[in-house]
C-alpha cells in the first residue's frame, strides 16, 4: 500500500469524586477511527464542535461536527476565495472565535483576480514547503457561512500561526519577513519575524522587538498573557529559545526562561522546539513542556486540557506510549497512568555515554564542552562472538538524538548490529555555548567529537567488533559519514549517505538555507552577499569532497530528485569521484522526494538498501 496512515482513537478516564485531581480508572479505549483525509482538526471552546478541514478529490472541505451529526460542510475550493489551506507545522492554524461564530485559518492568496505572467518566478519558503508563497489569513463566519481574508497586514510579512485575541475582535500572529527574498523556513528557528495584533478593521502593530525570530504564540486560559518563544536572526539555524510574556492588560513583555548557555549536569538545559499547541495550565498560572532527555527517556508532552497532561513517552528499546496525569500542586508528584501499552517491547541493551574531549581536541573559544551518545546494542548474539557496530549520525547540525524511540536503530539492533548515535558538539539540548562552537568548525571538531565517541565506546566494550565498524546519517550526519570515511580510510568498512553535503561550495547557489552555508564555515551572513574566493575556499577546504580520494570503504548513496535543501547534485558529485576510482559505490534516486526521503516507499527503500549494504560489507 505504501502510504502514511493516520487515525484517532478516543479513552474514556474517569476521575474520583474528590476534589484531588486523579484518575479513577481508565475504559478500554475505543476502535481505530481513520483520519488520513483530515488536515487540521479543532474543538470549540464551549460547546466542543469539531472544525475539520478535510482533503478529497480535487477539493478542500471545511466541515462541523457537533455530538449528533455533521452541522455544516463547505467546499473552500469552490468558494474561490483564497487558494490552498496551510496545513504546516509553521504556517498552519485553525482557531475558534470565544462566541464560536468564527473560525481562523491560514491559506495561499488567490491569483484567480489577479494579471500575472505564468513565466514569472514566484518564490516559496524552500524545502517541503514549496507550494508555499503568499500565505494570507482567512475568517469563517458561522452563521452565513461566509469566508473573507484579512485585510492590513504589511506587505513584507507572510502571516501564520494564527490565534483569536480576546474578544475575538482581532488577531494575533507571527510574521515572517520575506524582503528582500525568502530563506527556507523549515527547521529554522532564525529567520526574522515579529509577533502581530491585527483588529477585523485592518489596523496591524508589531508588539515585539525589532530584528529577533518569534514563534508559537499561546494565549493562557483568562486572556490576560500571551507566550511565545525568541530567538535571533541568523547563525545557528537551530537554537536555544528564550520563552517571553507579554502581558496583553499593561503592554510590557518580560523574560519568562532566559537562553540557557551552558546547564550544569541534571539541570534544566533549555527551550530548543515548539512548545505544544495547549500547554497553559487551568488557573493560567503554569506553561507546561516537554522533558527530552538524553540520559534516560523521553517525555513528550502532546497537550494539556483541564489541567490534564497527555504525552508521550519512549526509550531506544520502548516504543511510544500514551501516559496522563492531572497537573499537581506545588510539592506534589504527578500520579500517571498509561493509557495503553506497547504492542511489543525489545530487550535491547543501551547505555548513554558522556563523553570528554581531549585537551588538543577542546574548543578555545568554548572550553569545556562535553557531548554524547547512546548505545544500543541486541540482547543476544545472534551469530558471532563480537558485534558489528552501526554509528548513526545526526543531521542538522543543530538536533540531537535523544533516548527515544527510533525505528532506523531498532530494526538495525533486530538484526544483529549494535548501534552508537552520536549527540556531537553542536547538537541541541546541551545549552548555546555546545551550538555555537561548531559555528565555523564544521568537517573537524563535529568529525573528531564522532571519532572519539567511537573509540571511547570501543575501549569501555569487548563485545564490539572493532574491525566491523560502519557509518550511517543524513544531511549533515551523511556529510559527517563521508568525512569520516575519507579522513579514517582504514577504520570504517561501509558507510551509507542520505542526501549528504559534499561540497559546501558548490551548494551555495542552489540550497533554500543560503545563510547557513556562510554561518558554518564562520562567515557573517547579509542578504546581499557576493560570493568571495575567500568564503569559497573555506567551504572547499571543510567539504568531505577534499577527502574523496582517500575513501576506501563501499558507499551507498540515497538522494531525493526535489530536495531543495541539499541538492542531489552534491551526491552525484561524489559518486562521479568514487566511481572514477572505481571504488565501489550504489546510487539510489527518488524522484518525487525530498530532503528527508520521508515517502513511505522511500522509507522502506532506503531501510532495506541500507541493511542489505551493511551485511555484504561489513
Amino acid at each position: 500500500m505504501c502510504s502514511r496512515l493516520r487515525y484517532s482513537q478516543q479513552w474514556t478516564l474517569i476521575r474520583d469524586s474528590n476534589e484531588h485531581k486523579s484518575i479513577r480508572t481508565v475504559l478500554p479505549p475505543g476502535p481505530c477511527v481513520p483520519v488520513s483525509r483530515e488536515l487540521l482538526s479543532g474543538l470549540s471552546p464551549i460547546r466542543s464542535l469539531r472544525a475539520v478541514v478535510r482533503e478529497t478529490v480535487g477539493h478542500q472541505l471545511l466541515e462541523i461536527w457537533d455530538q449528533h451529526c455533521l452541522r455544516k460542510c463547505l467546499n473552500l475550493t469552490a468558494l474561490n476565495k483564497h487558494g490552498r489551506v496551510y496545513d504546516d507545522a509553521q504556517f498552519g492554524c485553525l482557531s475558534w472565535s470565544e462566541c464560536e461564530n468564527k473560525l481562523l485559518y491560514v491559506a495561499e492568496k488567490s491569483t484567480h483576480d489577479e494579471e500575472s505572467d505564468r513565466s514569472v518566478y514566484c518564490e516559496d519558503w524552500g524545502e517541503a514547503l514549496t507550494n508555499k508563497s503568499v500565505p494570507v489569513m482567512c475568517v469563517v463566519n458561522m452563521q452565513s457561512g461566509s469566508v473573507s481574508v484579512l485585510q492590513g497586514v504589511p506587505p513584507d510579512v507572510s502571516p501564520g500561526q494564527a490565534l483569536w485575541a480576546p474578544g475575538s475582535q482581532s488577531v494575533f500572529f507571527v510574521g515572517w519577513y520575506h524582503e528582500p527574498f525568502r530563506l527556507g523556513l523549515k527547521y529554522c528557528s532564525n529567520r526574522r519575524s515579529a509577533l502581530f495584533k491585527l483588529d477585523l478593521d485592518g489596523n496591524c502593530e508589531s508588539l515585539s522587538g525589532d530584528n529577533l525570530s518569534v514563534s508559537c504564540p499561546r494565549l493562557s486560559p483568562d486572556g490576560s498573557t500571551l507566550i511565545y518563544q525568541q530567538g535571533q536572526v541568523f547563525g545557528p539555524h537551530s537554537q536555544c529559545l528564550s520563552l517571553q510574556q507579554l502581558d496583553l492588560k499593561s503592554g510590557k513583555t518580560s523574560t519568562l526562561l532566559d537562553v540557557v548557555n551552558r546547564p550544569h549536569t541534571g539541570e534544566f538545559a533549555g527551550v530548543y522546539e515548539a512548545l505544544p499547541p495547549c500547554c497553559w495550565s487551568a488557573d493560567s498560572q503554569r506553561v507546561v513542556n516537554s522533558l527530552k532527555s538524553l540520559m534516560s527517556f523521553v517525555w513528550k508532552l502532546l497537550t494539556v486540557q483541564k489541567d490534564l497532561m497527555v504525552v508521550c513517552c519512549s526509550s531506544p528499546n520502548t516504543p511510544p506510549t500514551l501516559r496522563v496525569g492531572f497537573l499537581p500542586s506545588a510539592g506534589e508528584a504527578v500520579t500517571w497512568q498509561t493509557l495503553q501499552q506497547p504492542i511489543m517491547t525489545f530487550d535491547f541493551h543501551w547505555t548513554v555515554l558522556d563523553v570528554t574531549p581531549p585537551q588538543d581536541e577542546d574548543n578555545t573559544h568554548y572550553s569545556g564542552l562535553d557531548f554524547g551518545a547512546v548505545l544500543v546494542k541486541p540482547s543476544r548474539l545472534l551469530h558471532e562472538a563480537k558485534i558489528p557496530l552501526v554509528v548513526f549520525i545526526h543531521g542538522g547540525p543543530h538536533s540531537q538524538f535523544p533516548a527515544e524511540w527510533n525505528t532506523t536503530t531498532a530494526g538495525l539492533a533486530k538484526l544483529g548490529f549494535a548501534v552508537l548515535m552520536v549527540n556531537y558538539r553542536g547538537s541541541t539540548g546541551f545549552g548555546q555555548d555546545s551550538i555555537l562552537s561548531l559555528i565555523g568548525q564544521i568537517g573537524s571538531q563535529d568529525v573528531k567529537d564522532v571519532q572519539r565517541a567511537v573509540l571511547t565506546v570501543l575501549r569501555m566494550d569487548n563485545t564490539l567488533d572493532p574491525k566491523r565498524l560502519a557509518v550511517i546519517g543524513g544531511s549533515h550526519g551523511g556529510f559527517l559519514s563521508c568525512h569520516l570515511v575519507g579522513q579514517y580510510p582504514e577504520f570504517y568498512k561501509a558507510c551509507a549517505a542520505r542526501n549528504p553535503v559534499i561540497n559546501a561550495a558548490t551548494l551555495l547557489g542552489t540550497s533554500d538555507i543560503v545563510d547557513w552555508r556562510y554561518t558554518s564555515v564562520g562567515f557573517q551572513y547579509s542578504y546581499d552577499q557576493i560570493p568571495t574566493a575567500e568564503a569559497l575556499a573555506a567551504m572547499l577546504e571543510k567539504s568531505p569532497i577534499r577527502h574523496a580520494a582517500q575513501i576506501k570503504a563501499p558507499v551507498l548513496l540515497m538522494l531525493g530528485g526535489r530536495d531543495k535543501r541539499v541538492s542531489p547534485h552534491q551526491g552525484l558529485e561524489l559518486y562521479k569521484a568514487l566511481k572514477s576510482r572505481a571504488l565501489p559505490v550504489r546510487l539510489l534516486w527518488f524522484p518525487e522526494d525530498g530532503h528527508s526521503l520521508s515517502r513511505v516507499d522511500t522509507q522502506v527503500d532506503c531501510f532495506l538498501n541500507t541493511v542489505l549494504w551493511l551485511q555484504q560489507h561489513l
